[in-house]
C-alpha cells in the first residue's frame, strides 16, 4: 500500500509539473448570441473555436506565434488574465456601399503566459458581432521580446472541415490573384488566397480574411491535414516573414459567417475592424464614373508604346475628353502617356519615367483642355513591380499630377508575383513576391504621399483590400482579381460565373476596378485596325449578355466606376449606354437581396446623391427566373422603373445583344419578377414618381 502511494504521488507530481499551472475556458458570443467563441489553454496550448446557431464552424484550432531568436508562444501557455467590453456604435463614411456604418460587437482579450520558463506575454483580441468574428495578436513591449523580432511563423489555424465546400483561387502561383475561382473540399485544396468562401455540409456559409494588414505580411492559408489551414505569412526575399520590434499588433483574422450566402456580403466586419479616417478633409475622394484609353490596347486597336499605333496621342484624349464631357463622366484614364512602354515594359521596370510624357502627348496642354470642360485626367503610373524606382520618383511625379490640376492616379504592378524589384543600399537587387511585408510598406508610402498631396489612388496588381480605406479613405479602388481585360486576351476569358462569383469572395475584401461595360462583345471578330497585328482569339470575348454588363455596375462595386469600352461602341447603342450614364458610384445603402455562391446574385443600392434605388442582378451560364421583393423602396410611394433585361432570345453565346428597355411603375409592396439569360443580367433604375 506504501508503494502504491508513492507512485501515485509521483505520478500527480510528474502530471502537475507538465502541464500548465491552470486550465481555463473563457467564451464570447455576439450581441444576437448566434455566434460563440471558446478560448481554452488546454494542453498548454492557445486554441479557440466558434460555433453558429449551435453548430461547429471552426474546429478547435491552434493560436501562437514562432520567432527566429525569441521564444515563442506555442507550448506550455496558460491563461493569465482577460478583460471584457462591449461598443455599439455608427459612422459615417465619405463614400462607400453605405454611408452609415453600424459597429456593434463585444469583445474579449485573453492573455497567456507560459506555466513556467521565461516570463513573457501574448494576447489575442477577440471581437464579436452578429455577422462574424475578428481576432488579432497583441505583443507588448517586454524584456522577453527586446530588439529586432523576426516572425518565422504564424501559428494560427482554422479548422474548417475536410467535407465543407470551399471557393478559392491558389495563393502560390505566379499570376498573384488573377486566377479563375475554384470550388473543392477543403480537404483537397493544398494553398488559396483570402477571402476564401466555405459552405459547411449544413449549409452554413463563411469567409476567411483579414483586416488593417500594415507593417506586417498577407495571410495565405495552406493546408497542414485535411480540412486543417494555417496562415501562411509571406517571407521577405531571403529573411523571415515579418520584421517588427515590441509592442506591435498583427492584422485581424476575419471570419465572416452568415446561414444564407448573401448575409456573407452585408457585413461591415472589414471596415468595422480598421481604424477610423486619419487623413481628415478627404472630399477631394470624390466617386465617380469615368472612360479612358484603355480598352484599346487590350484588343489590339493601340498601343502603350510610342509607335505610329500610339493610343495615348494628344488628339485621341481629347477625343475622349470631349465624349467624357458629352456624357457626364467625371475623368479621363490615360495609359501609355509617359516614357518608359517602349520595347519590353514587363521587364524594364527602371525605365518608367513618371515625369516625361512622350513627344505626342502634351500633358499640360490636355489638363488644361480637361478642366475647361469640367473633367479630370486620371494620371496612370505603371511600375512594373520595380519599388525603387517608382520610390525614387513618387514625390516628383505626384507633385506632376498636383501641377495639372488632376486629384487621380492609376499604379500599377504588373510582374510575375515574385518578381518585385527593389535596390538596397549596396546596389543589390531583391525581388519580393507581390504581397510580401516589403510590398504591403511600399503600397502605404506611396498613400501617404498621395494623401500629403490630396491625391485619391486606385491600384492595380495590388495587394488585396483589407479595409484600410477606412484609415485611407484615399485609396479607393483597386483590382485584386481577375478583371476585364482576360476578356480580350486570357487563355480562358472570364466564365460566365465569374462575376456572381467576385460578390462572394474578391468583393468581400472591398471595392473593386473591374472596368465593365463593354458593348461590342465579340471584339476579336472585327476586322484588324493595325495593318500589323491580327485580333486575338475570337473566343476571347466577354461571355455575357450587353444586360449583364449593365449589372455589373450595380453588382460589382467601385466608387471609382469604368465606362471601359471606346467611345464609338457607346454612341452605337445610346439606349442601353444610357444606363451607364445615369446610375451613380456612390451609395447611401447597398443590400444583397439573393444569390448564392458562382451562380447568381442581386443587389439593390440606393444612390447617396440622387437618393434614387438601383437594382442590379446576374446569373451564371444558367438561365434563371428570379423574384426580389421590392421592400426597399419608400413605402406609400410609386416609382418609374427603368428597366434594361435580356431579351426573351437573349444567350451570352449566340445572341448576346437580345435585351428589351422598358419601364412601368412600382411600389415598395411589389415582387420583381424577371428572366435572366444565360450569363445574362437585369438593371433598373428606380424614380420616384412626384
Amino acid at each position: 500500500m506504501t508503494k502504491l502511494w508513492t507512485r501515485l504521488i509521483a505520478a500527480a507530481v510528474v502530471a502537475w509539473a507538465a502541464a500548465p499551472a491552470y486550465a481555463e475556458t473563457l467564451e464570447l458570443t455576439s450581441p444576437d448570441g448566434k455566434i460563440a467563441v471558446t478560448v481554452k489553454d488546454d494542453g498548454g496550448q492557445a486554441t479557440y473555436a466558434v460555433s453558429f446557431e449551435g453548430e461547429q464552424v471552426i474546429a478547435p484550432s491552434k493560436l501562437g506565434m514562432l520567432f527566429a531568436e525569441h521564444h515563442g508562444f506555442e507550448r506550455g501557455l496558460a491563461i493569465a488574465g482577460s478583460t471584457r467590453a462591449s461598443s455599439d456604435t455608427t459612422w459615417e463614411q465619405p463614400w462607400g456601399e453605405r454611408r452609415l456604418v453600424r459597429d456593434q460587437h463585444n469583445e474579449l482579450a485573453v492573455t497567456f503566459k507560459p506555466a513556467d520558463g521565461p516570463d513573457r506575454q501574448m494576447t489575442v483580441r477577440f471581437r464579436a458581432f452578429d455577422t462574424g468574428i475578428g481576432f488579432r495578436y497583441e505583443l507588448p513591449e517586454q524584456a522577453a521580446l527586446e530588439g529586432d523580432i523576426a516572425i518565422v511563423e504564424e501559428l494560427t489555424q482554422f479548422g474548417v472541415g475536410d467535407k465543407t465546400t470551399m471557393w478559392y483561387t491558389p495563393s502560390d502561383e505566379y499570376n498573384r490573384n488573377e486566377y479563375i475561382y475554384r470550388v473543392a473540399p477543403a480537404g483537397e485544396v493544398d494553398d488559396a488566397h483570402t477571402p476564401s468562401t466555405f459552405r459547411t455540409t449544413t449549409g452554413i456559409h463563411f469567409a476567411i480574411h483579414e483586416a488593417a494588414l500594415v507593417d506586417y505580411s498577407s495571410m495565405s492559408l495552406d493546408q497542414l491535414r485535411p480540412g486543417n489551414f494555417q496562415a501562411n505569412l509571406r517571407n521577405w526575399s531571403g529573411g523571415p516573414k515579418v520584421k517588427t520590434k515590441a509592442p506591435f499588433k498583427s492584422p485581424w483574422r476575419t471570419i465572416q459567417i452568415a446561414r444564407e450566402a448573401v448575409g456573407l456580403i452585408n457585413s461591415d466586419i472589414i471596415l468595422n475592424l480598421n481604424e477610423p479616417n486619419t487623413l481628415g478633409d478627404v472630399s477631394y475622394a470624390k466617386p465617380g464614373k469615368y472612360v479612358g484609353i484603355w480598352w484599346a490596347m487590350h484588343i489590339n486597336d493601340r498601343t502603350w508604346a510610342s509607335d505610329k499605333y500610339h493610343g495615348a496621342t494628344t488628339a485621341e484624349t481629347k477625343r475622349y475628353i470631349d465624349f467624357a464631357a458629352k456624357h457626364g463622366f467625371a475623368g479621363v484614364l490615360v495609359e501609355g502617356w509617359n516614357k518608359g512602354w517602349d520595347g519590353d515594359w514587363f521587364n524594364n521596370g527602371d525605365l518608367f519615367s513618371f515625369t516625361e510624357a512622350y513627344p505626342d502627348y502634351d500633358i499640360e496642354a490636355l489638363s488644361k483642355y480637361a478642366a475647361a470642360k469640367g473633367v479630370s485626367i486620371i494620371v496612370h503610373h505603371e511600375t512594373s513591380a520595380n519599388l525603387t524606382n517608382y520610390e525614387k520618383q513618387l514625390e516628383a511625379g505626384l507633385d506632376l499630377v498636383r501641377k495639372i490640376g488632376s486629384r487621380y492616379v492609376k499604379t500599377g504592378y504588373v510582374s510575375d508575383a515574385g518578381d518585385a524589384v527593389w535596390v538596397d543600399d549596396k546596389g543589390i537587387r531583391h525581388y519580393e513576391y507581390y504581397d510580401s511585408q516589403r510590398m504591403i510598406d511600399h503600397h502605404m508610402t506611396v498613400i501617404k504621399a498621395a494623401a500629403e498631396r490630396e491625391i485619391a489612388m486606385d491600384t492595380h496588381e495590388p495587394v488585396k483590400d483589407t479595409g484600410l480605406r477606412r484609415t485611407y479613405p484615399n485609396w479607393m479602388s483597386r483590382e485584386g482579381a481577375r478583371g476585364m481585360e482576360f476578356n480580350a486576351w486570357g487563355s480562358p476569358p472570364n466564365p460566365p460565373s465569374h462575376e456572381p462569383m467576385l460578390a462572394f469572395s474578391a468583393l468581400l475584401a472591398g471595392p473593386f476596378d473591374y472596368t465593365p461595360g463593354i458593348f461590342d462583345l465579340r471584339p476579336n471578330e472585327r476586322a484588324p485596325v493595325r495593318a500589323d497585328m491580327a485580333r486575338g482569339d475570337p473566343k476571347n470575348r466577354p461571355q455575357t449578355t450587353l444586360a449583364k454588363q449593365l449589372a455589373t455596375y450595380v453588382t460589382i462595386y467601385s466608387p471609382l466606376q469604368m465606362a471601359a469600352d471606346l467611345p464609338e461602341n457607346y454612341e452605337a447603342r445610346p439606349e442601353a449606354f444610357q444606363f451607364i450614364k445615369d446610375v451613380e458610384a456612390d451609395w447611401e445603402e447597398s443590400i444583397a437581396l439573393a444569390g448564392e455562391v458562382g451562380q447568381y446574385v442581386a443587389f439593390a443600392r440606393q444612390g447617396r446623391k440622387s437618393k434614387e434605388w438601383f437594382l442590379g442582378a446576374v446569373t451564371d451560364e444558367k438561365s434563371r427566373d428570379l423574384s426580389l421583393a421590392l421592400s426597399f423602396l419608400e413605402k406609400g410611394r410609386k416609382y418609374r422603373a427603368q428597366i434594361y433585361r435580356d431579351g426573351p432570345h437573349a444567350h451570352w453565346d449566340y445572341n448576346p445583344y437580345d435585351i428589351v428597355i422598358e419601364e412601368k411603375v412600382v411600389t415598395g409592396g411589389d415582387i420583381f419578377a424577371v428572366r435572366l439569360a444565360a450569363s445574362g443580367g437585369v438593371a433598373v433604375r428606380f424614380i420616384p414618381v412626384k
